[in-house]
């Protein structure tokens, strides 16, 4: 299964590369017209057949403009989201951090507490830092101790609570 974040890397090139093969071909296409239309004396069939490529010619680039500028929309749309996705990251880390800092947690209940927050279960957290699950235990009582909560749930539901409060009005 291929992951999203690798299709949209691809995806700007690929949509490049097609109007790439789209510019090519309306340079084709006009140059052939102009062609046919500098030989004159056209019989009627000839200058049907000339309509609908002069026709075709200018809606093919046409179709390329629109395809830029959305393109060019599209890039701008994904820098923008992206910026955003990074404000918001910081905004809700600041927000956890903030949370530490109300229980007055050590610096070692802190690395616990982030692991925690992560998803990591006692055993991958005792691996990350390099200590025993005996002792992973132990922080845990005290962050759970400090922040007065009682399972990694209730310490879960506390920060959400505080991201859903701080919750921006919609407008």
């Amino acid at each position: 299964m291929t992951h999203p974040a690798s299709l949209s890397n691809s995806t700007p090139l690929g949509l490049m590369a097609l109007i790439l093969i789209q510019v090519i071909c309306a340079i084709f296409f006009a140059t052939d017209v102009v062609a046919d239309f500098a030989e004159g004396g056209l019989a009627t069939s000839e200058q049907y057949h000339l309509i609908v490529e002069s026709v075709a010619t200018v809606s093919l680039c046409a179709a390329i403009l629109l395809e830029m500028r959305y393109f060019l929309y599209l890039l701008r749309r994904k820098a923008h989201l992206e910026k955003s996705a990074s404000v918001a990251t910081m905004a809700v880390f600041d927000i956890i951090e903030s949370h530490f800092d109300a229980w007055q947690l050590t610096p070692s209940e802190r690395d616990i507490a982030m692991f925690l927050v992560k998803g990591l279960g006692i055993a991958e957290i005792a691996t990350m830092r390099g200590s025993a699950e005996g002792t992973v235990k132990s922080h845990l009582n005290a962050i759970y101790r400090k922040s007065g909560t009682g399972s990694r749930g209730e310490l879960l539901s506390s920060i959400i609570d505080t991201l859903i409060e701080e919750r921006p009005a919609r407008s």
